[in-house]
């Protein structure tokens, strides 16, 4: 069964995230789907925009610890959703973890409900959000990472809208979301090409800068002592070790 389901209404393809079984995890096989599906949005003409978005109460749970993609995938995965020269628009209404906030902050304009929760859970596992950081660092208040990324907590849409990590939140996500997909509608395919280009010059510069440093820092911890005692003791239910 597919792990990415496609839909279109008036110009704007949907894809929504499919996999219950794991929350939405970020395994080999859905960063594949998902990157095959922009793929065939940009190809296509009919597509003026991107919605993405999840079935069930979680956007993405972060990496799949059972079957992780390769560092190297991921980069390219964020990259492809930059380098769209359609908007990219995240949809949430649950919670988003780890890797998930990567996708989020790779898209160009991020909407959630007020229901939706946040967390950077990486150092609590035993590793760093080191490849997420591409998008996230130059997009993202400096000040509010440090707390969340050092610590872990929890975070609400509120928080995450003040951040950067957000656009907007509200009650009702499709109420939010309806003048943001109405403007992109009425807007021409070349000049949001170019309009996204602009807006992405800064990002793709870090992407070129840090991703093969990041790649071998994430590729190095999740290898090490620590992430497999945080990893086992995440799958056990269980506070890892250095818990004091």
């Amino acid at each position: 069964m597919s792990l990415v389901t496609r839909t279109r209404a008036r110009a704007v393809e949907t894809l929504t995230l499919d996999s219950p079984h794991n929350r939405n995890a970020l395994s080999a096989a859905l960063v594949g789907e998902l990157a095959e599906a922009l793929t065939d949005a940009r190809k296509d003409t009919g597509v003026r925009a991107i919605v993405l978005t999840h079935t069930g109460n979680t956007f993405s749970a972060g990496a799949d610890l059972k079957d992780p993609p390769p560092p190297d995938a991921l980069v390219a995965l964020l990259r492809q959703i930059i380098e769209l020269p359609k908007p990219v628009v995240a949809r949430v209404t649950g919670y988003v973890r780890a890797g998930g906030l990567g996708l989020l902050a790779a898209c160009d304009i991020a909407a959630a409900s007020t229901e939706a929760t946040f967390a950077f859970t990486e150092v609590r596992i035993g590793v760093a959000p080191a490849v997420i950081s591409l998008p996230l660092l130059p997009r993202t208040d400096p000040r509010a990472l440090a707390r969340y990324y050092l610590t872990g907590e929890r975070f609400d849409a509120a928080e995450a809208t003040r951040t950067g990590l957000l656009t907007t939140h509200g009650a009702d996500v499709d109420t939010t979301l309806a003048p943001i997909l109405d403007g992109l509608r009425k807007s021409a395919p070349d000049a949001l090409a170019e309009t996204k280009r602009l807006l992405t010059a800064r990002v793709l510069e870090t992407f070129d800068r840090d991703a093969a440093g990041l790649t071998a820092l994430s590729a190095r911890l999740f290898s090490s002592p620590q992430a497999r005692e945080g990893m086992t003791a995440f799958l056990e239910r269980r506070d890892a070790a250095w818990a004091v």
